[in-house]
């Protein structure tokens, strides 16, 4: 199917001066307007990285997931001719970004208003995904199903959606919540939301999430307080 919509992707990236290049460079030209990446309070050389691989490049100096994606809708919020969808993709090459164009053809097709890129459907190479990672999200799901009625399998960063429905959704959370705020917001809203499966690898790096034991049990907590105050 040949995408019509201009796509605009955002890409939050904190200290991923070795995976943003060959994200940036997977990416498929001839389907994406514009390749955003919002440098997080690096240290590294993950601006320069960016650059080099032709990606605009914002900066947002406040560590927080969340953060890096406002500050990428803000922008493209200000544009003058704003994308029709947005994708979100991770920096650290786990994703594969040449699966863009199977996030968006829901879209286009379906007229589908979120799509999440589902890991659990999808492929995943052995050791990608920690085993709390793993129990993480099968919790989180089950979760938004009892509490929100709506039925994900994954809270993969990897997803695509409409930008009219993403400004609607009125997004807040800076740091771990963010997934699951769209997600539980999209249901709460009527959005159409599907998922689509994904492949998965192990990532370039060091995750500063589920790497650490302090990372994995924040990110624990934001999420399910997140689902529980949207009730």
């Amino acid at each position: 199917m040949e995408l019509t919509s201009k796509i605009s992707v955002i890409i939050p990236a904190f200290n991923e001066e070795n995976g943003v290049g060959q994200v940036i460079q997977e990416i498929p030209k001839h389907v994406v307007s514009e390749i955003i990446v919002v440098n997080n309070a690096s240290i590294d050389n993950t601006e320069q990285v960016a650059l080099r691989h032709g990606a605009t490049v914002l900066h947002e100096p406040v560590p927080g997931y969340g953060r890096a994606c406002l500050k990428g809708i803000d922008y493209l919020r200000k544009s003058n001719t704003p994308p029709d969808v947005v994708v979100f993709l991770d920096a650290d090459h786990s994703d594969y970004p040449e699966e863009i164009s199977k996030l968006v053809e829901p879209i286009e097709r379906d007229g589908v208003d979120l799509v999440i890129g589902s890991r659990a459907l999808g492929t995943k190479e052995r050791g990608s995904m920690t085993p709390q990672q793993i129990f993480g999200n099968w919790l989180a799901t089950r979760l938004l199903k009892m509490f929100y009625g709506v039925k994900f399998t994954d809270l993969g960063p990897f997803r695509a959606i409409r930008f009219d429905k993403l400004i609607e959704l009125n997004m807040q959370d800076k740091t771990y919540g963010w997934t699951v705020e769209m997600q539980l917001k999209a249901a709460k809203l009527g959005m159409a939301c599907v998922e689509v499966p994904v492949g998965y690898r192990k990532r370039i790096g060091f995750s500063k999430i589920s790497g650490t034991i302090k990372g994995t049990v924040l990110a624990g907590y934001k999420i399910i307080t997140t689902l529980f105050r949207y009730l």
